[in-house]
């Protein structure tokens, strides 16, 4: 491995350690995989935060999306995609989180940044419409985020 990737890829490792540790959410689609998750932002170390450009707190949220090309025998492809995303607010409303591409060698994944209240449940609405395909997948995902 050459050793200017070795950084990146420790500094994925560390932004993904959360995703890793809930339930694996992904969604099967035309030979892709959307794999997607969302976490508090103080899970996060200091120093990835701060290499990232996010704020840790426990009062924000973070939504974590990458696309893999499905290829047989292996772990697939990360192929880039056009990702949105939006929360359904408990007043019914839908507030836009923005998505940011982030490529870490030949890693791709999607990031956006939200605000939590204690003990709020967040249903998101994720588009994503990988490299490559005509039509947008639509995913409904939901996940309870604790402050105190």
């Amino acid at each position: 491995m050459k050793r200017s990737t070795l950084p990146g890829l420790i500094g994925i490792a560390a932004l993904l350690l959360p995703f890793w540790s809930f339930a694996e959410n992904s969604t099967s689609a035309d030979g892709f995989t959307i794999h997607h998750s969302a976490f508090s932002a103080d899970t996060l170390t200091p120093q990835v935060a701060t290499s990232y450009g996010i704020q840790r707190s426990k009062y924000r949220g973070l939504l974590n999306v990458s696309v893999i090309k499905e290829s047989p025998g292996t772990t697939g492809t990360p192929v880039t995609a056009l990702v949105s995303a939006d929360i359904l607010t408990e007043t019914g409303q839908k507030a836009p989180i923005v998505m940011r591409e982030i490529r870490e060698g030949n890693a791709i994944y999607y990031i956006g940044e939200f605000m939590v209240q204690n003990a709020q449940n967040v249903d998101f609405g994720i588009e994503v419409k990988p490299q490559g395909r005509d039509k947008p997948v639509r995913i409904r995902m939901e996940q309870e985020f604790f402050t105190e």
